[in-house]
């Protein structure tokens, strides 16, 4: 099939109509559910999966799920969705509001999840129009970073075919219903570093008799924002930000420690690298300037790999976007977020394509992008009708660019 014809297979009848869709997203978005406690949000995507005709299992890596499309002889193309919430009190004012009380879907994975749910429904219904295997793989804890890894570590790659490709996307702010992809750097690699300062505790009126482990935290938090600004060639990527201090329990008392969380993200290992090595000196000579009693502590966590789109890809799916989509087919730029996806595709050797959706209503981009709410704000909320048709198509078209006869 050329482009055309493949984009046209979403104008099937058999295509998931709007209100097909509202009522899936509607349930997702007022049920979200907590990284790691995505009970029912799985229960919920068995059953819609139950109408379509595939092997379905559950419960891989905590809450995982794939559904295994089989359609004779073909190449394997796998379709990724995330579907946790996040600890965030909903201020959107909709009328479809979460109503679990401090949790909601402030990243947009419950688009995420319709959608993939939407492009089952097409695939299901078209198979004269494409043979091969279609894997749709319902993932959860993402915004934790764990998600993947924990399906991998429970058997992932025994349980469905070895995908020849894989496909994700995610939803952010730009004009409702744009597709947005590119090749090479998609989205950051991400990683947590969790730093430990100890110092020597005495009274607040007496703090000669101790070592104040704020201000080597303070003093660190400083020459950590100079490694980016004076050790990062200009021309690259790097972000160090320090998310969390936590140091005392009381205002007359020098702490025994000080704790710092830094999260950072990179579009490359190198640069990564270097800026790892350049923390820990800083970190260490800080404390050893200020005569800490003891060695700090540095523990990296939250791993996320770069998410770099393979070129061959790209090319093989931007013309159907393009066919499909016309002018809100888009370049993207690197999203300075991160995500776990890549690791699914890392593991199986598998060349992959990673692409992100605008969701803003149009009218609010028009009149100032830069007030547009952005993921996990407490009012994020995505312009239901031409976020949600975009995404299925977009999850549908990757892998019949592949699947397609």
């Amino acid at each position: 099939m050329t482009p055309s014809t493949i984009a046209q297979l979403i104008d099937s009848p058999a295509a998931p109509s709007y209100e097909w869709l509202w009522t899936h997203y509607k349930w997702m978005h007022q049920h979200p559910e907590l990284s790691l406690e995505e009970e029912h949000t799985a229960a919920y995507i068995q059953r819609v999966l139950h109408d379509f005709d595939c092997e379905v299992k559950t419960g891989i890596g905590g809450h995982g799920i794939v559904a295994i499309f089989r359609n004779g002889e073909g190449p394997t193309a796998l379709m990724r969705a995330d579907f946790d919430g996040l600890p965030v009190t909903e201020a959107t004012g909709a009328d479809y509001a979460s109503l679990n009380e401090g949790c909601m879907h402030a990243c947009g994975h419950d688009v995420h999840t319709t959608a993939l749910l939407g492009a089952c429904k097409l695939l299901d219904a078209v198979r004269p129009s494409w043979s091969g295997t279609f894997i749709a793989l319902f993932q959860p804890a993402e915004e934790v970073t764990q998600g993947a890894s924990m399906m991998l570590a429970d058997g992932l790659g025994e349980l469905i075919p070895r995908p020849d490709v894989c496909f994700g996307q995610h939803i952010l702010p730009g004009p409702a219903g744009t597709v947005f992809t590119t090749a090479g750097p998609a989205a950051a690699a991400c990683d947590t570093l969790t730093i430990t300062i100890h110092g020597r505790s005495s009274h607040g009126s007496m703090p000669h008799l101790g070592v104040d482990p704020t201000i080597v935290a303070a003093h660190i938090i400083l020459r950590l924002q100079c490694i980016v600004g004076r050790e990062v060639y200009p021309g690259d990527f790097a972000v160090i930000t320090v998310g969390k201090l936590r140091a005392g329990t009381r205002n007359n008392i020098v702490p025994e420690t000080a704790e710092l969380v830094l999260n950072t993200r990179f579009y490359d290992e190198e640069v990564r690298d270097r800026c790892y090595r350049s923390i820990e000196r800083v970190v260490k000579a800080e404390c050893e300037a200020s005569a800490c009693p003891a060695e700090p502590e540095i523990v990296y966590s939250a791993h996320g790999e770069l998410t770099d789109n393979s070129p061959e890809v790209f090319d093989t799916i931007r013309p159907v976007f393009d066919a499909a989509f016309g002018q809100r087919s888009q370049d993207a730029t690197p999203w300075t977020a991160s995500d776990d996806f890549s690791e699914i595709p890392r593991h199986f050797g598998a060349p992959y394509v990673y692409w992100t959706l605008g969701m803003t209503p149009q009218e609010v981009w028009d009149a100032d992008p830069a007030a547009a709410p952005s993921n996990h704000q407490p009012d994020f909320l995505p312009d239901p009708q031409p976020t949600l048709t975009a995404a299925w198509q977009a999850a549908a078209l990757a892998p019949l660019s592949y699947l397609a006869k």
